[in-house]
């Protein structure tokens, strides 16, 4: 009885299999023209229709009545979606190379800069290390709880040491600077 219910199993997926077959074989050229339609753009939309098949047949039967129906759904929302993402991901890179372009400084502030930043991290190297670990941790965006946390001290410890952090880091970057 065992090797027969698997001969079944075994004949059912390959019906369903069979069944996948047939609708792709029927429906991938409409699914395909319906998301060219959308992007106009034949690759992207041979990506669409092989999306919209893998989550058909990851949720539905091929052999569903709806199949056809939901295919071309599937294809135009899809097709949608990925317009509607596009669009968002210019809007988000003009806007970020706007923001770029205000930021970018000429090459002598950006020097003044670079320097500063590399006065700090040798001042920080010369630093014992919690003092060092607090300011770092800290700038990195930790709160005083999850600095407490890494440091293993009390939280009522870190406004402390951390403006004693910064005092020890103004004489040293200070001292590390000619005259």
């Amino acid at each position: 009885m065992g090797i027969n219910l698997g001969a079944r199993h075994m004949t059912a997926a390959r019906t369903d299999d069979d069944a996948f077959q047939a609708l792709f074989t029927a429906e991938y050229g409409r699914v395909v023209g319906i998301a060219n339609r959308v992007l106009a753009d034949p690759h992207e939309a041979e990506d669409v229709a092989q999306e919209v098949f893998i989550d058909f047949h990851r949720l539905h039967s091929a052999s569903a009545d709806y199949a056809p129906a939901w295919l071309h759904r599937a294809a135009a929302h899809s097709s949608l979606n990925r317009l509607r993402g596009a669009r968002r991901r210019q809007k988000r890179e003009f806007a970020q190379a706007i923001e770029e372009g205000e930021r970018t400084l000429d090459p002598q502030k950006q020097l003044e800069m670079d320097e500063d930043r590399r006065r700090v991290r040798e001042a920080l190297g010369r630093m014992a290390p919690k003092p060092a670990a607090v300011l770092v941790l800290r700038a990195g965006g930790l709160s005083y709880a999850e600095v407490a946390q890494a440091l293993g001290v009390g939280i009522s410890q870190i406004g402390t040491l951390l403006r004693r952090a910064e005092d020890t880091l103004r004489k040293e970057v200070t001292r590390g600077t000619p005259n």
